[in-house]
């Protein structure tokens, strides 16, 4: 352990290193760019953001406009509603989820982090750590808070049409602000201020998810500037309780937030889902073996019951925690509550998008497998079966999470209650998707991206993006059509069949190719 002196000499010999490496790093980016490609590069990114910006505002005026014009109950996929759901009740929910994944996120990133070479030069030398650590935060507090203004205020305008402009303005300062406040929390908590060393980790979050709730209740309360200003004054009072402590980080903890952006960051760039899920799951501690405990106990036969079972053993111990599941299922009925009515579409999309969620987190253990495939080519079983005994938790998992769906929206009168065995079979489809996504192939970046009014589009990337997703919203398919006729028939029931059962022969079937 190095004694590091935080002496103003020392701290301005670590402010000059850590300008020596800016310098230095802009110098090398900037030797090896010529003006021409620059210019092009602005040109091709600022005629794409522009397209983009135009047809995000078209869409968004109309969402607004198809919003406020509509009745309660009118066009929705539910016959009546006997429970309603106040608009800002639910517009509030939503601000409090967005504000606690970006703290999870800061969090795992790390707000304070170094990459690989600032840890090797930087963490070994016995200065103050805080002109390393410091300006990097602010940056990152200050995009944070930028970027969710900018996102919040098109959520502003279609969640509340009644508002004035400058009050949607204040709405998207006040979350902007608030989005800052939640990335300075997650410095707080690691730095242990309100962490596990003081006040334990479970009331450290508690607290933290206290204040981003409060603050989720500000930018519904746009009508005055009073609102805007206690946000500020409360993120410049949490600012001021990280700045003088930012030397304080651990440097385990900085490398592994280095490590995790890092990580992150270049699978974002390269295209590859499973490397960012991979990424942000690494972080995980806790590994829950007691609930595989008595099963793994058990004596088995044969290879194929073998594999089942540790692939069962390994999604009870490694899968995520069941609380995600259940706020996907908690939104999907919300949804269809609120008052004022949400257009159809809307409602159906929201099912989409929480299935494909729910599905793609149950994917850990293929994941992890997928990394190394030689290792099941070594198994004395045909591939087709290995497969087989990868996919058989995740459907079970999708189908009891489908049906529990179905179930509720039954319960609200979405249609008869056949449609919960039309769930069951979805999820099964569903469940699939998951491997089809976890053995799909590296991007190929060989292949020549294709110009389109929105910039160039990486069409093969994109393909191999969407691998596995397309047999998920495949699978939904017949339940959509379920929803929205408001009853089951026995076609529908048949497509569903067949549909689930085609995309899991499709899945356990076809060998992955490998690049």
């Amino acid at each position: 352990m190095l004694a590091r002196d935080h002496s103003p000499q020392h701290r301005e010999l670590a402010a000059e290193i850590v300008r020596f490496t800016r310098r230095s790093a802009r110098h090398y980016k900037r030797s090896r760019i010529s003006w021409g490609t620059r210019f092009v590069d602005v040109y091709s990114w600022g005629l794409g953001i522009g397209v983009s910006l135009t047809i995000a505002a078209s869409f968004v005026l109309a969402l607004r406009n198809e919003i406020a014009n509509r009745a309660s109950t009118t066009g929705s996929i539910i016959g009546g509603q006997w429970l309603v759901l106040p608009e800002p009740v639910l517009w509030t929910a939503v601000t409090f989820a967005a504000l606690l994944i970006i703290s999870n996120l800061a969090r795992k990133l790390g707000p304070m982090s170094v990459n690989g070479a600032e840890s090797s030069w930087w963490l070994t030398i016995p200065v103050d750590r805080r002109p390393m650590v410091l300006p990097p935060f602010l940056r990152k507090v200050a995009l944070t808070g930028a970027g969710a203004a900018v996102v919040y205020l098109p959520f502003s305008m279609v969640t509340a049409g009644d508002r004035v402009p400058l009050d949607h303005v204040l709405a998207a300062l006040s979350f902007g602000v608030a989005a800052a406040i939640a990335v300075i929390l997650a410095a707080l908590q690691q730095l242990a201020v309100i962490g596990p060393q003081l006040l334990g980790p479970r009331l450290g979050t508690t607290i933290a998810a206290a204040v981003l709730l409060a603050c989720a209740v500000l930018p519904a309360l746009a009508s005055s500037v009073w609102p805007t200003a206690l946000v500020a004054v409360a993120a410049v009072g949490l600012l001021a309780l990280v700045v003088p402590r930012a030397g304080q980080v651990r440097g385990d903890e900085l490398v592994r937030g280095g490590a995790v952006a890092g990580h992150a960051g270049a699978s974002l760039f390269m295209m590859d889902s499973n490397e960012v899920l991979r990424a942000l799951g690494g972080t995980r501690k806790k590994v829950d073996g007691g609930r595989a405990a008595r099963y793994y106990a058990r004596p088995v036969q044969g290879p194929l019951r073998s594999l089942i079972r540790a692939d069962v053993v390994a999604f009870l111990r490694l899968n995520p925690p069941v609380t995600p599941p259940i706020l996907w299922l908690t939104a999907c009925i919300a949804i269809l509550l609120v008052e004022g009515g949400l257009p159809e579409f809307a409602q159906l999309a929201v099912i989409v998008i929480a299935g494909c969620a729910t599905a793609s987190g149950l994917g850990s253990v293929a994941r992890r497998t997928a990394l190394v495939p030689e290792l099941d080519a070594m198994l004395p079983l045909h591939q087709s079966l290995v497969q087989t005994s990868r996919t058989l938790m995740p459907c079970m998992a999708m189908s009891v999470w489908m049906a529990m769906l179905c179930s509720l929206l039954v319960l609200l009168g979405a249609a008869n209650p056949a449609l919960i065995g039309v769930g069951a079979l979805a999820g099964i489809g569903m469940g699939a998707g998951t491997l089809r996504a976890a053995t799909r192939t590296p991007p190929d970046w060989t292949a020549p991206p294709v110009e389109t009014p929105f910039g160039p589009v990486p069409r093969a990337q994109l393909g191999s993006l969407m691998r596995g997703l397309d047999v998920t919203i495949l699978a939904m398919v017949p339940l959509l059509v379920a929803l929205y006729l408001g009853y089951v028939p026995m076609s529908v029931v048949a497509v569903q069949a067949a549909f689930s059962a085609g995309i899991f022969l499709l899945v356990v079937l076809m060998r992955p190719k490998r690049s």
